[in-house]
Order: C-alpha cells, then structure tokens, then sequence
C-alpha cells in the first residue's frame, strides 16, 4: 500500500514539476520577445541619437546607479549620470548615418538579459567623411517594473572616435 501512494506521490509531483516548467517556458517566450524588442528600441534610439536627438536613449536605459557603459570611443563610465553625459557628448557631434545589430544572441533569464551581436553600418568622421561601423557589442537588460531596461554597454573601439578622445567621464577603478 505504501508503494501505492509513494507512486502516486511521485506523479503528483512530476505532473506539478511539467506544469510549472511549461508555464515557464511559456514566460521565457515572452520575456525573449520583450528583449528582442528593447534590443530593438536601444538600436532606434542609437540611430536617433545620430542626429542630436536623446529622448529615446533616455526612455531605453535604466537610470541607476549600477549601469555600465563602455562604447566605442573608450573609457569605462558607471551610473546613470556618467552614462547620460556619454551620451550627450555623442549626440553633440551628430554622427549621422545608421547602425543596425546583426547576428543577434539572445539569453534571457528571469530578470536579467544578454544579448550578443555586431553593429554595423556607417557615420562619419571628424572630417565629415563616411566611415563604416562594424563592431562586436554586448548588451545587459534588466527587467524593472515590468519592462527590460538596458543597464550595460560593451563594444569593441572605433579607431576614429578613439582619436577625438574619452566622451564623457570616466569611472574610477574600484580599488
């Protein structure tokens, strides 16, 4: 009787366990949807920052003070403040041109996301000249309040905004 309800017990506990990992897949769906689309809004707002305009930077990003940035011209900035006056340091030299993510990764988790991919496309250099972009970037979301918001930037340098100097301010290392 006892091997009975042990077995019982046991797909009670299997049925509850397939249930819940259905339901979770089902959530992970959608979180990775909701990612791909923050993804795809830092990349509009990337685009739109191109031309001196950063409302849509501000909406995409997380405004605490464990962000992280560290874009194509160099340096390490942490905080939403450092990061806010990257950004107006960029969106002051009116880059142009597009970017756009390829060969996107996407991992996400229950409250954090990464995603993997190049930027590639075109801006212009302190001469006014088309430059090509194409660089490899990693991206940190975390879900706040129900919504992915970007809290990491990583990419490799660009050799021509490398050479107008840091944007912005720089962190100081942790000692």
């Amino acid at each position: 009787m006892k091997s009975k309800r042990t077995v019982w017990i046991s797909l009670i506990i299997l049925a509850v366990a397939s249930f819940s990992c259905a339901k979770s897949s089902l959530a992970s769906e959608d979180d990775e949807k909701a990612v791909m689309n923050a993804a795809a809004q830092f990349y509009a707002a990337l685009n739109t920052m191109f031309t001196g305009d950063l409302d849509q930077m501000k909406e995409v990003w997380s405004h605490a003070d464990d962000i992280t940035y560290m874009g194509p011209a160099g340096g390490f900035q942490v905080g939403w403040d450092q990061v806010l006056k990257n950004w107006e340091a960029q969106a002051a030299m009116k880059l142009g041109g597009k970017v756009e993510a390829a060969d996107m990764r996407i991992t996400v988790g229950q409250d954090i996301a990464v995603t993997h991919n190049y930027e590639k496309g075109e801006n212009t250099n302190a001469r006014g000249e088309p430059q090509k972009v194409s660089i490899r970037a990693t991206n940190v979301f975390r879900k706040e309040g129900g919504k992915w918001k970007m809290i990491g930037h990583h990419t490799d340098l660009l050799p021509y905004l490398e050479k107008r100097g840091q944007i912005g301010p720089k962190a100081e290392p942790n000692p």
